[in-house]
């Protein structure tokens, strides 16, 4: 984490080099966020919000009303171009029917970015800060493979609770991530549901929230009452997703639960045993250098570039649990508490 946190600042360094005393009638930014009240998008909101403080540019903040509420997005965006924003963050719910809004910002010279979740395709936004969501996937697959053993991964009944039905890259890519360290054929790696693997279960959406987790497991376990891993999209859905077991005495370490997210609220609940293993993310870090990225952008006109080999800025990510499995990289909750959300 601390060389995450110095190359960041290397990079945010880089960013903002000769920005100068910009003034908030210079630049405007404005972040959009799939929702208000995931602690996820809060994190990002006070760490966009600190950075423009911080630099001395206007700051604005948008939020659908739910997962999934592309018309709220949609009119955020025409607003900041009505405002003569130089630049938008945003955290895409529906990441095709966006993208023909985007581009009339980017057409009236409005600098894009992406947070988390990449646009489809990801060329609709000038750049991507986020998280390689394949490999937080990946790391919760490949954790879960090792604890169960061999014949555990060959009987195993897995249930899947991902995002939205529309499958935004970010749910798409987790999901897929997932698979592949799990050992199962995932054909398309930028789709789901065309696995034909016996060991799966089904696919529920929970929304992202607690409640959908609850009730999407609900409908699982009626299904296939002998789950004996879970995966889930984030925390919330994970929390919500362990309620349901508990409910029916499946709280017994019987069944294994893993995310990606990496909040304080998330990683307490790695500790308590609630989520056996969850990948970090940093969306603090996402948020405040999208910020100065488009404060370079209003001085000089450059724009950011992805990091070597990828489309995307990686701000990376890191597996915590407090049950290791040997070949695969982690970090305990007691680790985990002390950088959640950095």
């Amino acid at each position: 984490m601390k060389s995450l946190k110095w190359t960041a600042a290397g990079v945010a360094l880089a960013l903002v080099a000769g920005i100068g005393s910009a003034s908030a009638d210079d630049v405007l930014v404005g972040l959009i966020t799939k929702t208000d009240n995931n602690p996820f998008f809060v994190k990002m909101r006070e760490g966009a919000s600190a950075k423009a403080k911080e630099i001395g540019v206007e700051f604005q903040a948008f939020a659908g009303k739910y997962d999934g509420d592309n018309d709220t997005q949609v009119a955020a965006v025409e607003n900041l171009i009505a405002a003569g924003a130089k630049g938008i963050l945003i955290t895409p719910s529906d990441t095709k029917a966006i993208v023909p809004t985007i581009q009339k910002a980017r057409d009236a010279g409005v600098l894009v970015i992406a947070l988390d979740t990449p646009l489809d395709p990801t060329d609709a936004a000038d750049a991507t800060f986020a998280t390689d969501n394949f490999k937080a996937g990946e790391l919760i697959g490949e954790w879960a493979a090792g604890t169960l053993g061999p014949e555990g991964v060959e009987n195993a009944k897995i249930a899947f609770l991902d995002a939205l039905e529309q499958q935004p890259t970010v749910d798409a890519m987790r999901d897929q991530g997932f698979m592949k360290g799990f050992g199962i054929d995932i054909k398309d790696p930028n789709r789901y549901l065309d696995e034909d693997d016996a060991r799966i279960c089904g696919h529920q959406y929970g929304q992202g929230a607690e409640d959908g987790g609850r009730t999407g497991m609900e409908n699982l376990l009626q299904k296939c009452p002998d789950i004996s891993v879970v995966y889930t999209i984030n925390e919330p859905t994970a929390a919500g997703a362990w309620e349901a077991l508990k409910a029916v005495g499946k709280d017994d370490g019987s069944v294994l639960v893993v995310s990606v997210d990496g909040g304080c609220p998330g990683v307490k609940n790695v500790e308590a045993g609630v989520i056996g293993a969850t990948s970090m993310q940093f969306p603090l870090l996402m948020a405040a250098l999208g910020v100065e990225a488009v404060a370079e952008y209003a001085k000089s006109g450059k724009k950011p570039e992805p990091s070597p080999g990828l489309d995307f800025f990686n701000t990376g990510v890191t597996l915590i649990t407090d049950k290791p499995v040997d070949g695969v990289p982690s970090e305990t909750s007691a680790e985990g508490l002390t950088k959640c959300w950095g």
